[in-house]
């Protein structure tokens, strides 16, 4: 078939681009057309045109003509003249008619599409030009099959446009949405759910997979139509009987979930859930041990989970009423819920299980609220009081509840237990979903702890105690949940700082019994990661008990060093034993000093820095490293050994390290091969990070100077600063180095100042942006500890750096280099931080000598910070800068000149930032540069006086054409001594000034 009258005006060549295997060039040549259809007032037409009369065959050409449609209608529809609008309802309806004669129908993804743009067609003409919309396409498509889908597609795709809440919309289209739907329930509702129940009784036999769609519309629309439509005996018997056909059943549930979810009353909820409860329960639903189809079980647990969590809700509202009659029918439709909510919870597969998790969550807090010594609401009690007064004792746990608890308690530690097929060498998306639904079932035990500690601990102890007991026969996954139980109890059981063993004797006395058994039954050479994993993160959960029991730190001591730890045959275990040992070793540092030497001998080969040219694999990766060589650190500085040992053990720790660096150093310049540059380059920056990590054992108690290191730290300084001279891999270099320096000023003190001056000049030259980043924080730290100390040494570094500043931020980047243009904003952000450390340091002198000429310049780039770039962060460092230079030079003895500067430009820059359209006042930052900014206002007041206010009055505020009376109030607030009331006017001015 062929229009010749149509085809002449579209572009073939064009067209032939549409295709999936057409080249470049006919795919540019489509998209311009395409540009050109959509832009042009009248060209799509020739597209309607193809559609009504089913010119083209080729499904990429039918999408392209719908999807121009779609823009017409989408961004141009109230432009079109009333004859192009209605050629649009017509171009839909004949395309419509065609579908009900063909005898395929298309294809999904052109039915999708076709949906799309009848549902936008809707959302604009629905409420005036279309009303008869759903009429019309009723009366054509009948009971039609094809015409059936398209309807049912494009009632979701409505769905979408109109009331799906995942999707926000600007107020306008709220209120528009908000309309269509009123006119929907007033004019037409009744009658989709007639045609819906039709469709549903209609095909449910000759095509379930329209009956499927048209379950997924009723969900969708149900939550905010008129319920009684669907939850009637005759629907609800019709999706009853759906949930018995293989095909349909899962949809069928997931309807009967958003009936159940729809917002309602909490009385009427509760008998609408009991009834439909009563009805699944009549048609065997809950025999679920006879049900085999674990998909529909999984639908069927949401349900359940759905029905369980409205009725917790409706209890909550009515106990909140004070409605005690009703919410005890409410608590005892939950308590009916439990046997199922069990049956679920327990089931072998964890989708069904997680589905019910959230019911069984909010029932344990149902429970919580109940027990007597939770009881904290004061509506609650008060019901509480009124339903008791016939009896002298307050409610308990009844004896099923408590069953309840305990039920809940064996599913989760039953559920809990890995299985066979988890792969723990090789964990991918299956093993990350059971590690998500454990996550969901340590909610429910933690809440377990909530209603019934006493419970839940004679329950874990039972458990952990009958397992250690065979553990040398029992299945890895039955020991690993044993373990695992006991350390969740850590986390699920209140404590304060972790002192699990002290204060309640009962408590104690069972962790204490659970962990001398864990300790001392051998259990730490189970042959499993994972047991072997959960060991030692249960030692490290309890370290406390050590304090209490020391007499069994030599035996953990021993699994940690040897097979069963750091030695193990699992590299993922070893790499955990590392971390785990450093924060036992860091805790119980008090207990080690016997064995702080013979620790050190058997770690010795894994505090080796790992040459890059050795093929061997490492038993401990350099991240793990650092771990040990913290432990080593504090084994060392904390010991109860005289200085000179502690001097002694920390030199031979870290000279090796110098030692290797710098073989490797001078290896380094003489590599031409990059890899191998880079392979020596990381090997330096590792050795100088585990000397960096040694430092961290020291702290204001035990300071490097009192354990006799300095000298040692001193040392390694003088060997890794010429690493800033390479002239290769300067970046992983200068890093490393510039990262120790840190430490260094914070453990060396003053020790540290005659290295910095030759460390700035080689990391200052030929540096990029990310290298000046990172450098300003070390000056600004150095600026900001040491102050009047290191006044020479920044008065001679400071324009340095401030030019090389300058010279990066004028380096042209490509426009849309959005990585460049990040890096340029932060470092204007550290530049900015450190002139305020600079500035706020009592330090006049280091910008005061730098020269007339780049004091001007550098005080012009604050002015710029403070107006130009729209970033509020260094917008606010700007006005706190510019506020404290005011205050240092602003006054009768300040610098020469600087008054002029306040009045030509500081004072400008307090009104033209805030006036941008860029100036956000409602970001909560931009607010706070507001503030800095009133701050700066009130110092120029301060430091000028009349003067000030007079300048405002006569010159500048007259030339922004503000009212003398408007004027008049300003200056009077800037003359309060309350600065929020400034503060806060300001505010008001500048929101006033944008109207």
């Amino acid at each position: 078939m062929a229009c010749q009258s149509v085809a002449a005006i579209m572009d073939e060549q064009a067209l032939l681009g549409l295709n999936p295997d057409a080249d470049a060039r006919y795919r540019q040549r489509a998209m311009a057309y395409f540009e050109q259809l959509k832009e042009s007032q009248d060209a799509w037409e020739v597209c309607a045109e193809a559609l009504a009369k089913g010119i083209y065959s080729e499904d990429h050409v039918k999408f392209f003509c719908f999807q121009v449609l779609e823009h017409q209608i989408k961004f141009r529809h109230a432009g079109l003249s009333a004859g192009q609008q209605q050629l649009i309802r017509e171009t839909l309806m004949k395309w419509l008619q065609c579908q009900l004669m063909n005898t395929q129908p298309e294809k999904p993804f052109i039915r999708n599409k076709a949906a799309q743009v009848f549902a936008l067609t809707f959302v604009m003409e629905y409420l005036t030009l279309w009303p008869k919309f759903f009429f019309d396409i009723l009366s054509l498509v009948g009971l039609n099959p094809h015409g059936v889908d398209i309807y049912l597609r494009t009632l979701m795709a409505i769905d979408a446009e109109v009331v799906d809440r995942d999707i926000l919309h600007p107020p306008e289209e709220s209120r528009r949405n908000t309309l269509i739907k009123d006119t929907m329930r007033e004019q037409c509702i009744p009658n989709l759910v007639e045609s819906w129940f039709l469709i549903l009784q209609t095909y449910q036999q000759s095509h379930p997979e329209l009956t499927c769609q048209c379950l997924e519309v009723v969900g969708a629309y149900v939550s905010w139509i008129e319920l009684n439509l669907i939850a009637n005996d005759r629907f609800v018997n019709l999706l009853l009987s759906q949930m018995s056909v293989e095909e349909l059943r899962e949809e069928a549930c997931d309807c009967l979930f958003e009936i159940v979810n729809k917002g309602m009353d909490p009385v009427d909820k509760t008998k609408l859930v009991e009834s439909l409860c009563q009805v699944l329960l009549s048609a065997g639903f809950f025999n679920i041990e006879q049900e085999e189809d674990v998909d529909f079980l999984a639908k069927f647990s949401r349900l359940v989970n759905g029905m369980g969590q409205s009725l917790v809700l409706s209890w909550t509202k009515l106990v909140k009423c004070g409605n005690v009659k009703d919410a005890a029918d409410a608590l005892q439709a939950i308590e009916a819920k439990v046997p199922l909510l069990l049956q679920l919870l327990v089931h072998e597969d964890d989708d069904i299980s997680a589905n019910i998790v959230s019911f069984c969550y909010e029932y344990l807090h149902v429970l919580k609220q109940v027990s007597p010594s939770h009881m904290t609401s004061k509506v609650f009690v008060k019901m509480v009081y009124l339903s008791c007064l016939m009896s002298s004792q307050l409610p308990q746990l009844t004896d099923q509840q408590k069953a309840n608890i305990e039920a809940v308690m064996l599913a989760v530690m039953k559920k809990l237990t890995y299985d066979d097929e988890y792969n723990f060498e090789n964990e991918g998306e299956d093993e990350a979903m059971f590690v998500e639904y454990r996550k969901q079932l340590k909610m429910l035990l933690d809440r377990l702890a909530q209603v019934s500690p006493e419970l839940l601990l004679e329950a874990v102890r039972r458990v952990f105690t009958s397992t250690m007991q065979g553990w040398q026969t029992a299945q890895f996954m039955e020991v690993e949940v044993a373990i695992r139980l006991l350390y969740m109890l850590g986390e699920a059981l209140p404590t304060s700082h972790g002192a699990h063993f002290s204060g309640d004797a009962a408590k104690t006395s069972a962790l204490q019994d659970m962990m001398r058994t864990l300790v001392s039954c051998g259990v730490s050479s189970y042959q499993h990661t994972s047991v072997s994993l959960e060991f030692f993160e249960t030692v490290v959960r309890y370290d406390k008990f050590f304090i209490v029991e020391p007499q069994h730190i030599p035996n953990v001591l021993m699994a940690f060093l040897d097979q069963r730890g750091l030695r193990h045959n699992s590299p993922k275990v070893r790499s955990r034993v590392a971390y785990l040992f450093s924060r036992f070793i860091k805790t119980l540092h008090k207990q080690m000093t016997a064995f702080i030497e013979d620790i050190l001998t058997r770690i010795q080969d894994l505090l080796e820095l790992a040459p890059p040219e050795n093929g061997f694999p490492a038993l401990l990766t350099s991240d793990d490293q650092l771990f040990m060589f913290e432990t080593a650190g504090v084994l060392i500085v904390n010991g109860e050994s005289p200085v000179e040992r502690k001097q002694a053990l920390m030199r031979s720790l870290l000279t090796p390290l110098m030692d290797a660096f710098r073989l490797l150093l001078a290896k380094l310049p003489q590599e031409t091969e990059e890899d191998r540059q880079a392979a020596l380059a990381d090997c330096l920056s590792h050795a100088v990070g585990f000397a960096s990590r040694t430092s961290k054992a020291f702290s204001n108690k035990q300071t490097v100077k009192q354990c006799g290191c300095t000298e040692v730290y001193r040392d390694c300084l003088q060997t890794f600063l010429p690493a800033l001279s390479c002239p290769v891999q300067q970046g992983v270099l200068r890093s490393s180095v510039r990262s120790f320096l840190h430490r260094m000023i914070i453990c060396l003190e003053e020790e540290v100042l005659p290295f910095i001056p030759a460390a700035s000049e080689h990391m200052l030259k030929g540096c990029e942006a990310k290298d000046l980043q990172e450098f300003i924080p070390l000056i600004s730290q150095i600026t900001a500890k040491f102050k009047s100390q290191v006044s020479p040494f920044l008065q001679q570094v400071f324009m340095p750096l401030v030019l090389a500043i300058f010279e990066v931020l004028s380096q042209p980047a490509e426009e849309n280099d959005q990585v460049a243009a990040l890096e340029k904003q932060m470092l204007r952000r550290s530049y900015f931080t450190f002139i305020q450390t600079v500035a706020g340091s009592g330090m006049n002198e280091v910008m005061a000598n730098q020269g007339a000429e780049n004091i001007e310049r550098v005080v012009f780039t604050i002015i710029q910070g403070a107006v130009d770039f729209p970033d509020p962060v260094a917008q606010k460092t700007c006005f706190i800068i510019l506020s404290k230079l005011v205050e240092l030079w602003g006054g009768k003895d300040g610098m020469v000149g600087f008054p002029d500067f306040i009045y030509k430009h500081i004072v400008p820059a307090c009104f033209i930032a805030p006036l941008k359209p860029t100036f956000d006042l409602t970001d909560a930052q931009t607010v706070l540069t507001l503030s800095e900014c009133a701050i700066t206002l009130k110092t120029i007041h301060l430091k000028r006086g009349p003067e000030f206010i007079q300048f405002l009055q006569q010159e500048y505020l007259p030339s922004l054409q503000v009212s003398p009376e408007i004027s008049q109030e300003l200056c009077q607030v800037l003359q309060q001594p309350d600065i929020k009331v400034l503060k806060n006017y300001i505010k008001a001015f500048f929101q006033r000034a944008k109207l």
